[in-house]
């Protein structure tokens, strides 16, 4: 009878009931013992979930979900996981152990990913427990950066340093993390849950698209946060809902803990894997701001202030790339370009031995998938430059490779449609050789399917990872979402209705872009020229010709939303 009932249990049933009889934060000696016994020792319950509390997943066979089922592809002998890095503050110490894991255990390969955290590959069930406690011993873990739990918070790279910033963010985005990453109150939320903390006046960390958002202001001679909560991405993008609040800085941490027992406790929520996000509050329960404000309020011991007039920034490229003056005299940030966010080993240790050699070894990773060296000497800006061109590294890169973001794709994640990395990297270098010299800021997004880990709801260009036939074979294939923003302008791209094999992206940009040099009027941005074009404007752009348009051509099965960063 058990079995006939676990037959009959859905996916949210199970992965609640799995939640309720274990607290993976608590078991990690079951790891260890995997580790000794070996790879097929491994049980089912940890291979699809609790190793997420860990940062850990199982890594995909190298085809994605079409070699799989129900939108899942299979999984390797090997694993994947993330670091967490709290506000992506890294120091040449740390960063130099990373190098040493990557090339020891991970085949020489990590990626940078959008919450700030790195990525290793290639990983054995044997070699888990080494990783772990080669982190923990300086200072880092994996805990929490994945899984039904918060995920690493992220905040501005230059908090502390930068001259502009209204407060430096960073300790109170540390503090949350620590309170909530490992306590047992939280380890069993609905589903992933992510948070920003930012003094910057750029809103570099994105907080439009996170479950809980806290962006600098000020007001009457006292700085502290505005409030936003329920944004998110992947199948439904939902752009976060700012409440009427003015949070000090001593009631921030009481808020975020606030906004997260809200979302804990929410056990309609529970009933589908696919809408257990906080974003579903708004979207499918009926809420309003003025309805979770009133909640929130309820579960405090202080009244909050009413919200306060805040200034949101441009839609301008929040990446911090390039050299930017500190605030402490003398010094300035040199921010990297890292295309699609991948290092080897080597380089990553020849990033810690370069911020020791030229700064104080502090070292920052960013939501746009790059890093940036802090504490740098004026006169030492120039040759630090030089050096990270001799590794790969730029930090004068085109727009097209400043502005290229990446998700996995099928090279290791099991729900992706597409491969990511590789094409990005392909498709940066063919836009530089056709459009050398273009001026403007891009976002161009790649996603490897509808979880959108790769952001491309909110980017100029977003693509979306299918498959079609072409020529006669299944081939890798790109549909088109233009006009994303976050900031001032902040909307979801627009579907506009074309897809194309993956081989002719290039043409069709580069077709978008020349368009949009010859009819742009003075001084209009790429989002202000798409905004006065249609879809079937843009469609025909794109392809060259009028073409009715396409659907995004959804799978049929339900995607599971377990990767997404």
């Amino acid at each position: 009878m058990a079995e006939e009932n676990a037959i009959k249990e859905t996916k949210a049933q199970r992965a609640e009931r799995l939640k309720r009889e274990k607290n993976p934060w608590e078991a990690f000696d079951e790891v260890r013992a995997f580790a000794r016994a070996g790879r097929s020792s491994v049980v089912p319950e940890w291979a699809s979930l609790y190793f997420k509390w860990w940062g850990i997943y199982t890594q995909g066979d190298g085809v994605g979900a079409t070699g799989g089922k129900g939108g899942e592809g299979l999984a390797s002998d090997y694993f994947m996981m993330r670091i967490a890095i709290p506000n992506g503050i890294l120091s040449a110490s740390q960063l130099r152990v990373i190098a040493q894991i990557t090339k020891k255990y991970a085949r020489n390969l990590a990626d940078i990913t959008v919450r700030q955290a790195i990525q290793l590959h290639w990983l054995t069930i044997e070699s888990l427990p080494e990783v772990v406690d080669a982190l923990t011993a300086v200072g880092l873990s994996p805990l929490g950066a994945c899984g039904d739990v918060v995920r690493n918070v992220t905040g501005c790279p230059l908090a502390g340093v930068a001259g502009d910033e209204l407060i430096d963010a960073a300790p109170l985005a540390r503090e949350i993390a620590q309170l909530l990453a490992g306590n047992p109150e939280f380890y069993n939320l609905p589903r992933k849950f992510k948070i920003s903390v930012t003094g910057c006046p750029s809103w570099c960390s994105n907080p439009e698209i996170n479950d809980i958002g806290l962006t600098a202001v000020k007001h009457d001679g006292q700085v502290g946060y505005s409030l936003r909560v329920g944004g998110g991405l992947s199948r439904e993008p939902h752009i976060a809902v700012r409440l009427d609040a003015f949070i000090l800085p001593h009631q921030a941490v009481a808020v975020v803990r606030g906004v997260t027992e809200i979302f804990r406790d929410q056990q309609g929520l529970r009933e589908s894997r696919e809408r257990a996000r906080m974003k579903y509050l708004f979207i499918k329960e009926g809420w309003t701001a003025e309805r979770f404000l009133a909640e929130l309020q309820s579960r405090l011991d202080f009244t909050l202030l009413p919200g306060a007039p805040e200034q949101v920034p441009n839609d301008v490229f929040r990446d911090h790339a390039g050299i930017t003056p500190q605030r402490q005299p003398g010094l300035s940030s040199v921010g990297a370009s890292v295309l699609r966010g991948r290092l080897t080993g080597d380089q990553l240790e020849s990033v810690a031995d370069l911020a020791d050699r030229f700064g104080s070894g502090a070292l920052r990773t960013t939501v746009s998938q790059n890093l940036l060296f802090i504490d740098i000497p004026n006169n030492k800006t120039s040759a630090l430059i030089q050096e990270l061109g001799r590794i790969g590294i730029q930090v004068e890169g085109s727009s097209f490779w400043r502005g290229a973001i990446a998700c996995t794709g099928t090279e290791f994640c099991k729900l992706a449609i597409t491969e990511t990395k590789g094409f990005t990297r392909w498709l940066v270098d063919e836009l530089e050789e056709r459009l050398p010299g273009f001026d403007q800021q891009l976002k161009l997004n790649v996603t490897g399917c509808p979880n959108g880990c790769g952001q491309h709801w909110v980017a100029d260009i977003g693509i979306e990872g299918k498959k079609i036939k072409h020529q006669g074979e299944l081939t890798d294939a790109y549909y088109f979402c233009l006009g994303g923003a976050v900031g001032q302008h902040a909307a979801v791209a627009r579907p506009v209705g074309y897809r194309c094999p993956a081989p002719l992206v290039p043409d069709a940009i580069e077709r978008l872009l020349r368009e949009y040099l010859s009819d742009r009027v003075l001084n209009e941005n790429l989002r202000a020229w798409f905004s006065r074009h249609t879809n079937d404007e843009l469609r025909a752009h794109l392809a060259g010709e009028i073409l009715a348009a396409v659907e995004r051509d959804l799978p049929t099965g339900p995607v599971p939303h377990g990767v997404a960063d």
